[in-house]
C-alpha cells in the first residue's frame, strides 16, 4: 500500500474540496442571507487539513495499484462527505444534530436525495444552494469512478465494459489516462447541466431556482430549493424538461462520450443496456398511466405528465416528486420502488442495481433453465452480438447475493430500533438504491427518525453508491496483508 501517496492524494482533494465552500458564501453575500460565515468557516478547516494531511508528502508519487484505488475511493467519499457535513453544523438557520448533518450530507454527495430538513422555502439562499451544489459535485464524481474507475478495479461485473470504456485498461495500475476521461467527461456534464439551467429558466423558474435544480437534476440527486420540490411550480412543461434531463443523465457516460467524439447518435441504439433501460421506462410509464386514468386520479394528459415525471424520476434513483406518489391506488408505489432497484444505466450518476447486471442475471436465469433441458448443452449469455464471459456473470451474481444479505441485515437494524416494516424496507431501498423519498413514515422526510436509524441509512447510501464491493472488501483482511 502506498500510504504517503495515498495521504498526499487525500490532502489535495480536501484543499480543492475547501474551495467548493466560496461559491455559497458567494451566494451569501448577493442575497445578504447572514449565513455566509459557517461556508468561510469551513473552508478553512478544509483547506488547513489538506495542507497538513498534503505537506509532509508531497514529494511522495509512487504509482498506485489497485488496491490504493479501493482505499482512495471510499476515502473519497466518507471524508469529503464528513467535511460537507461542517456548514450544516454551523449554520445558524438550522439548529441540526450531528447526525442530521452526517445524514444530509452523505444523501448529497452520494446523490441520494433523502433529507432530514424542514422549511426549505424559508432557509439561506445560501444553503439551499449548498445542498444543490453537493449533489452536483457528487454525480460528477459517480461518473469518473463509474466510468474510469470501477472498470478497472472489477467491480461486481462492471469489468464488462473495460473495452469499450473511454478510460484505463491496464489491470495492475491506474494511469494518467483517468485525468483525460475525467477532463472529457466534465465538459459533457457541465454542458448537460447548462441546457438544463437553461431550460428550467425558459420553462418560468427563477435563475437561482433554474440553476439550483440543473444541478440535482443532472446529478440525478432530487435536491429541491422548496418543499413541495417540482410540484412547487405546479408545471408540465417543467415535469416533462425535468423528466428529459434525468432520463439523458441516467444513460451511460461513456456512450455520451463517444457519441460526442464521433458526433452520431449510433452508440444509444447498438448499445443492449440502452434498449433495455428505455424499455423498462416505458413499461413503467405505461402501467403508471392505465392505473391512474382507470382511477381517475388526474385528467388524460396530466396523468401521463405525472406518470412519466415520476417513473423517469424513480426508475432513475433522482427521487423529484410533483405529486404524492406514495397514496397512489394499489400496486404503483410499491412498482415504483421496486423499480428503483433496477436503477438506471451503469456509467451514469443514476442508482440501483443498474440495468446491465439485471439483464445478465435475466440472461443467466433463462440459461439454468435451458441446461435443465440441456444438461451437455453450452449456451453463451450475450450483449448484442458480444458474449459475455462467465467470470463476469459470477460477478453480476456475487454482487446480487450480497446486495440481498446486506439488505436484509440493514432492514433488520431499523426494525429493531422500532421502525414499521413498510418504512423500514422502503427507508432501505431508497438510500442503497440512492433514491430518497421511500414509503410510510419516510414518504416525504427523515428527520423522525433516531440517530441510529440515520447513520444505519448513512452507511447503506455509501454502499449503493460504491456499489458494495468497493467498500467492504476494506473490511477484510486480506485487503489489508502484505
Amino acid at each position: 500500500m502506498q500510504y504517503a501517496t495515498i495521504i498526499r492524494i487525500l490532502g489535495i482533494l480536501l484543499m480543492i474540496f475547501s474551495i467548493t465552500m466560496l461559491p455559497p458564501a458567494v451566494v451569501s453575500v448577493i442575497y445578504e442571507d447572514g449565513g455566509g460565515s459557517a461556508f468561510i468557516s469551513t473552508f478553512l478547516l478544509s483547506l488547513f487539513t489538506g495542507l497538513i494531511l498534503f505537506w509532509p508528502k508531497r514529494k511522495a508519487k509512487a504509482e498506485l495499484k489497485i488496491r490504493d484505488g479501493f482505499l482512495i475511493v471510499v476515502l473519497f467519499w466518507t471524508v469529503l462527505s464528513t467535511f460537507g457535513a461542517v456548514p450544516f453544523m454551523l449554520a445558524q438557520a438550522l439548529p441540526v444534530s450531528l447526525a442530521d448533518a452526517v445524514f444530509e450530507s452523505f444523501s448529497g454527495l452520494t446523490t441520494t436525495g433523502a433529507t432530514v430538513i424542514t422549511g426549505l422555502d424559508d432557509l439561506p439562499h445560501s444553503i439551499l444552494f449548498y445542498r444543490q451544489q453537493l449533489q452536483w459535485l457528487g454525480g460528477m464524481g459517480i461518473i469518473v469512478l463509474a466510468v474510469a474507475i470501477l472498470p478497472l478495479l472489477g467491480i461486481g461485473g462492471m469489468q464488462l465494459y473495460r473495452a469499450e470504456m473511454p478510460g484505463p485498461m491496464k489491470d495492475n495500475k491506474l494511469t494518467p489516462r483517468i485525468a483525460g476521461t475525467a477532463k472529457a467527461l466534465w465538459y459533457i456534464y457541465l454542458g448537460m447541466t447548462i441546457a438544463c439551467a437553461l431550460a428550467y429558466w425558459m420553462a418560468g423558474m427563477t435563475t437561482f431556482d433554474a440553476i439550483a435544480h440543473s444541478f440535482s437534476t443532472v446529478a440525478i440527486g432530487g435536491f429541491s430549493t422548496h418543499d413541495a420540490s417540482i410540484g412547487y411550480f405546479d408545471s408540465n412543461a417543467i415535469e416533462l424538461i425535468c423528466a428529459f434531463f434525468m432520463f439523458i443523465a441516467g444513460i451511460n457516460f461513456a456512450l455520451h462520450f463517444i457519441s460526442v467524439r464521433t458526433l452520431t447518435i449510433a452508440p444509444y441504439l447498438k448499445d443492449p443496456e440502452f434498449k433495455g433501460y428505455l424499455a423498462i421506462l416505458c413499461v413503467v410509464i405505461l402501467c403508471c398511466t392505465s392505473v391512474l386514468l382507470y382511477y381517475q386520479e388526474y385528467p388524460f394528459t396530466d396523468a401521463l405528465v405525472k406518470s412519466i415525471f415520476h417513473s423517469v424520476s424513480i426508475a432513475t434513483t433522482s427521487g423529484f416528486a410533483s405529486a404524492d406518489f406514495a397514496a397512489w391506488p394499489t400496486l404503483l408505489p410499491v412498482l415504483l420502488i421496486f423499480a428503483s432497484f433496477i436503477g438506471a444505466s451503469a456509467g451514469s450518476t443514476g442508482g440501483g442495481m443498474k440495468v446491465i447486471r439485471v439483464l445478465l442475471l435475466f440472461k443467466q436465469g433463462m440459461r439454468e433453465i435451458k441446461r435443465l433441458i440441456h444438461p451437455n448443452g453450452i449456451f453463451l449469455i450475450k450483449l448484442g452480438k458480444a458474449s459475455v464471459n462467465d467470470r463476469v456473470v459470477q460477478a453480476v451474481w456475487g454482487f446480487f447475493a450480497t446486495y440481498v444479505v446486506l439488505f436484509v441485515l440493514l432492514m433488520l437494524i431499523l426494525l429493531a430500533d422500532g421502525l414499521d416494516q413498510i418504512t423500514a424496507f422502503s427507508a432501505v431501498a431508497a438510500c442503497m438504491n440512492n433514491l430518497g423519498p421511500g414509503l410510510g413514515d419516510v414518504a416525504v422526510n427523515y428527520s423522525g427518525l433516531s440517530d441510529l436509524a440515520k447513520y444505519v441509512l448513512s452507511f447503506a447510501m455509501l454502499l449503493g453508491r460504491l456499489e458494495i464491493f468497493t467498500l467492504l472488501v476494506l473490511f477484510t483482511p486480506y485487503f489489508w496483508r502484505r
